[in-house]
């Protein structure tokens, strides 16, 4: 069964924190399809409401879905970048709440950490963020058990992991986790990322 990949895009997103997750599960589809399979991923992008979204670096791009209009989502990734804004919106915050209660997986690529950490979701979990914001989550989220010189953290349900390229590196661990882990390998290796599983 194909599950719904949603990653939560919005202005000042970190480019690399949303493609490189996004390029892991639509390169697997590509992987599990030449099988003669069927595409376990449906990867999508979903934004609180805007219909153009300019990240870093001014890259413009149109999400394929807004809160009002998006489907049932199994994996969440919360992607970084400038997220101040977004952890003071009550709509993001209360929609991450929402849709972390029904994911089978919830993740985050760097300062993405801070919002899974404004919804109240890693209180009294091992995270990790980009090395440059290590401090301030620790300081602003004490409950949190924040863990320095780790691509990523794997407590479960919940995801996190370091600056930008980690992101890589988490995905592809997740594919291990969904898929198995020769199939990660066998998209790394397409992707020409070096990485030899978890």
């Amino acid at each position: 069964m194909t599950k719904t990949v949603g990653i939560f895009v919005f202005d000042q997103i970190e480019v690399l924190d949303l493609g490189g997750p996004f390029e892991v599960f639509s390169v697997a589809n590509r992987v599990v399809q030449r099988s003669g399979k069927e595409a376990p991923f449906q990867v999508i992008t979903i934004s609180s409401a805007a219909e153009q979204i300019t990240a870093r670096g001014t890259y413009q791009f149109v999400p394929s879905h807004t809160f009002a209009n998006a489907p049932f989502v199994d994996i969440m990734i919360i992607p970084g970048g400038v997220v101040d804004q977004e952890c003071k919106n009550p709509d993001v915050v209360k929609w991450i709440t929402k849709t972390n209660a029904t994911t089978e997986l919830t993740a985050s690529v760097c300062t993405g950490a801070f919002l899974l950490a404004e919804a109240g979701l890693l209180n009294g979990l091992n995270v990790t963020t980009h090395w440059e914001d290590i401090d301030d989550l620790a300081r602003d989220y004490p409950d949190l058990n924040v863990v320095r010189n780790q691509p990523w953290v794997d407590e479960g349900k919940i995801v996190t992991s370091a600056g930008i390229s980690a992101g890589i590196s988490m995905s592809l661990h997740l594919i291990q986790r969904l898929i198995s882990k020769d199939t990660a390998i066998t998209v790394a290796r397409q992707m020409e990322y070096d990485w030899q599983g978890s």
